[in-house]
């Protein structure tokens, strides 16, 4: 069974639902898997626990 995990910042409900929807339909017609045997797994990280570059991600600024 073929996982996908991936990590962002957090996220509606809806926006779950599409991100997963299309990561699935996407793999499985790469991979030649049925939807089905698929899980993904969504990992929400708060932009204080993340950093770049030596700064943290929620003090940066993003034109």
């Amino acid at each position: 069974m073929p996982l996908i995990t991936i990590e962002g910042p957090q996220l509606s409900k809806e926006k779950k639902r599409e991100l997963v929807g299309a990561l699935t339909k996407a793999a499985s017609g790469v991979i030649q898997i049925p939807e089905e045997g698929f899980t993904v797994i969504i990992r929400e990280n708060n932009p204080d626990n993340v950093g770049i570059g030596g700064s943290l991600l929620s003090e940066m600024k993003f034109k």
